[in-house]
C-alpha cells in the first residue's frame, strides 16, 4: 500500500510535533495537561492540515489511554453507541484514564448524533476529542460545547512549513533515496495555503514526476508540475479569512465592484453558502444598521433563500444582497452603542433596577414599591414622558449616537424634540 508522504511522516510524539506552540509548546496551554495525562474533553478547531488528528493521536499515546476514532462522514448514532460501549468496557468506570473517543469533522454530526455523546462525556465514560474546520459556536450543539474546552489551531506559518519539508526529506525512507535540493520554496508555500498535508502532497507530486538524478526544487518547476492552482481560494485556510475580510470591507466601503469580486472568489472556491450569508447578516446590522433598517430584512431573506436553494443559483441572491448592502447608506451606531453599554456594565457591575421600572406581578411586590411612580408613556402627549430609565449611578449616560445620514438625522430630530439636551442628541 502506497501511503502518501503526509501520512508516512506523521509525528508520533509531542516533541516531534511541529507548530501550535501556543497549545503544545514549552508554555502551551495543553502541554502540562498532556504530560500529566489530565485531559479534558475538547474540541480542536482549525484549518485542514494543521495537525488536529495528529495531536489527538499524540494525546492518546502520551497519556497511555485506549483510543477510539469515528468519522462524522460515515458514522451514525448506532456506531457512536457501539464505540462508547466498547470504551466503557475497556476503560472501566471511575478510572483516571478513561478512553479517548476522537471524532473527525464533528461539525458534520447532526443534532441527534451529537446528543448521543452527551451522557458519555458528562459521566466520564470517554474523553471526547472532536476535530472541526468550522466554528464550533455554530456547528456544535450548546449542551456538548459547554462540556468541552475549545482549542484553536492556526494555519502553519512559513517557518513551520519549511520545517515540515526538511524533516520529510531527512526522515522519509522513499525521499531518502533521491537527491533533493530546495532552491526555491515560495510556490510550495503559496500553494499550500498554510495546510501542511497539502504542502507535503504537492511536494511529493513534484518529486515523483522528476526522473533526474538530482531534483532541484524551484518555483517554476512546482508551478509547471501542478496543473491547476487549486488553492487560489482555500475555504478553510488563511485566505478564507483574508477574502471574507476583503468582502466585508468592500461592502463597508460602499464598493459594489469589490464586493462582487471577492464574492466570486468565494463562490468559485466552494465556500459554504451559509457562511457567506451569515456574514452578510452581520454586515447588514454592523455596517448599515439604522441608516437603512431594511438591509437586515434583505440579508435575512437572503440567508433563508440561499439555505433553501443552494448553489449554483444562490450566487445570484448573494450578489443582489452584497450589492444592496454596498450601495446602502452606512451607520455603525448600533454596533458602537452596544459596545459602549457592555463596557459600562463591565465597569459598574449589576446596578440596581430603579423601583419604578421593576415588574410587580404580586401584591407584596407592589406593597414594597415595585413599579411605584412608573408613568405609562402612552397616557401622555406624543406617547412620551421625560422619565429616567437608567440606574441612578449612570444617569444621563449616552450610548447611542446617531450618524450623519438621512434616516438617522430624522431619528436625531425625533429624539432631540423629546429629550432636549439630556443625551446631547
Amino acid at each position: 500500500m502506497n501511503e502518501p508522504l503526509a501520512e508516512r511522516v506523521r509525528p508520533k510524539t509531542l516533541d516531534a510535533y511541529i507548530s501550535q506552540n501556543h497549545l503544545v509548546g514549552e508554555k502551551g496551554s495543553l502541554t502540562n495537561q498532556i504530560k500529566k495525562g489530565l485531559i479534558p474533553s475538547l474540541i480542536l478547531w482549525g484549518p485542514p492540515g494543521t495537525g488536529k488528528t495528529t495531536l489527538a493521536n499524540i494525546i492518546a499515546e502520551e497519556s497511555k489511554r485506549p483510543f477510539y476514532t469515528l468519522s462524522a462522514i460515515n458514522s451514525g448514532v448506532k456506531d457512536i453507541r457501539e464505540v462508547i460501549e466498547k470504551a466503557k468496557q475497556s476503560g472501566g468506570l471511575f478510572t483516571a484514564k478513561n478512553p479517548i473517543l476522537f471524532i473527525d469533522e464533528i461539525h458534520r454530526f447532526s443534532k441527534s448524533q451529537q446528543d448521543s455523546l452527551l451522557a458519555a462525556v458528562e459521566k466520564g465514560w470517554v474523553t471526547l476529542i472532536g476535530a472541526t474546520t468550522e466554528n464550533p459556536s455554530f456547528e456544535v450543539i450548546p449542551a456538548l460545547l459547554s462540556r468541552c474546552q475549545v482549542y484553536i489551531l492556526n494555519a502553519f506559518g512559513k517557518e513551520d512549513l519549511d520545517a515540515l519539508l526538511r524533516r520529510a526529506i531527512k526522515e522519509d525512507s522513499l525521499l531518502q533515496t533521491k537527491k533533493i535540493k530546495l532552491e526555491e520554496t515560495e510556490a510550495l508555500m503559496r500553494l499550500s495555503g498554510g495546510d501542511g498535508r497539502k504542502l507535503l502532497n504537492i511536494f511529493e507530486l513534484v518529486v515523483n514526476s522528476e526522473e533526474k538524478e538530482t531534483i532541484v526544487i524551484t518555483n517554476e518547476l512546482v508551478m509547471g508540475k501542478v496543473q491547476k492552482n487549486t488553492v487560489l481560494y482555500d475555504k478553510t485556510g488563511e485566505q478564507h479569512y483574508d477574502i471574507i475580510s476583503a468582502f466585508i470591507k468592500s461592502i463597508r466601503g460602499s464598493d459594489p465592484n469589490g464586493a462582487v469580486y471577492w464574492l466570486a472568489r468565494m463562490i468559485e472556491g466552494g465556500e459554504d453558502v451559509k457562511f457567506i450569508a451569515r456574514r452578510l447578516l452581520i454586515s447588514a446590522s454592523e455596517d448599515v444598521g439604522l441608516a437603512n433598517p431594511t438591509a437586515l430584512v434583505i440579508a435575512n431573506n437572503c440567508f433563508q433563500a440561499v439555505t433553501t436553494i443552494g448553489y449554483p443559483e444562490a450566487r445570484i441572491i448573494l450578489s443582489q444582497c452584497a450589492i444592496y448592502l454596498a450601495t446602502s447608506a452606512k451607520s455603525n451606531a448600533s454596533y458602537a452603542a452596544i459596545g459602549k453599554a457592555q463596557q459600562v456594565v463591565k465597569q459598574t457591575g449589576d446596578l440596581t433596577v430603579p423601583l419604578p421600572l421593576r415588574n410587580a406581578p404580586t401584591k407584596l411586590m407592589k406593597d414594597i414599591g415595585y413599579g411605584k411612580d412608573y408613568k405609562y408613556a402612552h397616557s401622555y402627549a406624543n406617547n412620551f414622558i421625560d422619565a429616567e430609565f437608567l440606574p441612578d449611578e449612570i444617569t444621563g449616560t449616552s450610548f447611542y449616537e446617531p450618524r450623519n445620514n438621512q434616516r438617522e438625522n430624522a431619528l436625531k430630530d425625533f429624539l432631540k424634540k423629546r429629550w432636549k439636551d439630556k443625551y446631547q442628541f
